[in-house]
């Protein structure tokens, strides 16, 4: 099992940004991939981003490809999520997720999850 916790969120202006971090731990050797999701009310969970926790390539939604990039520090098990040029859409909760398969943005083929983080953006 992996724990996930979620930091970084809260309440922006539109054209803000902000740094979402996602500290993992437990058997995170098991772990292939690291995504982030977002899900607004109402709405169905959305994949973000995804990295691989080796090589390999970075996914990125249609909607936040090219304003938010996704890292990672794995001496620190860590993983980021950096938001820039917000958006009143990308409101959410956003979560981390971790998956033994090879990345994607798809929510069915990660096995752990955090608890979210809230992102409020503002017009």
């Amino acid at each position: 099992q992996v724990q996930l916790v979620e930091s970084g969120g809260g309440s922006v202006q539109a054209g803000g940004s902000l740094r979402l971090s996602c500290a993992a731990s437990g058997y995170t050797y098991r772990t292939n991939c690291m995504g982030w999701f977002r899900q607004a009310p109402g709405k169905e969970r959305e994949g973000v981003a995804s990295i691989p926790t080796g090589r390999g390539t970075t996914y990125y939604g249609d909607s936040v490809a090219g304003r938010f990039t996704i890292s990672q520090d794995n001496a620190k098990n860590t993983v980021y999520l950096q938001m820039n040029s917000l958006k009143p859409e990308d409101t959410a909760m956003y979560y981390c997720a971790a998956g033994r398969s090879w990345c994607s943005l798809r929510p069915n083929e990660y096995n752990n999850w955090g608890q979210g983080t809230q992102v409020t953006v503002s017009s």
